[in-house]
């Protein structure tokens, strides 16, 4: 990812690299979002962490890591409840999208039928089943792959 921010005209916002700096406002986040992996946030330094900010706020967050070359993996992604519905999201994922040349991965839960449409909608394509992969609740995990050109 490179340094600089990219201006959100829809969300009137900036995304940026995370920091320790927020990572107390993610962990808010997070834990409002049962969707999303429960990891712990500090973790997230090691890999390419991107923030949503409005303001002084953290409106969202996106962690992804490079597997190999021309493949990554969008590892967890969340937005605060009073920002959902207005972009976020979908500003975080083109922001990936746009740096990762190749494929991009990601695992979401079977029953997560809002984000397996929202990735579809991005462009995201099923091609495999994890049974188990997730806990708590034991569910499978839906692979989606993202193939840029």
């Amino acid at each position: 990812m490179s340094g600089g921010a990219t201006t959100l005209p829809r969300c009137s916002g900036v995304i940026r690299r995370g920091g320790p700096g927020d990572l107390a406002q993610v962990a808010v986040i997070q834990a409002a979002s049962p969707e999303a992996a429960q990891w712990n946030v500090a973790g997230y330094l090691q890999y390419a962490f991107r923030v949503s900010v409005r303001g002084i706020q953290v409106a969202g967050f996106l962690v992804s890591r490079t597997l190999a070359e021309g493949e990554t993996e969008l590892l967890n992604l969340a937005v605060a409840p009073q920002f959902r519905r207005q972009g976020v999201a979908r500003k975080l994922v083109e922001s990936l999208l746009a740096e990762s040349p190749g494929v991009v991965y990601l695992e979401v839960r079977e029953s997560n039928r809002a984000a397996r449409k929202f990735y579809n909608h991005m462009g995201f394509q099923e091609v495999s089943s994890r049974p188990g992969y997730y806990q708590a609740p034991p569910e499978a995990a839906i692979v989606m792959k993202f193939h840029s050109c």
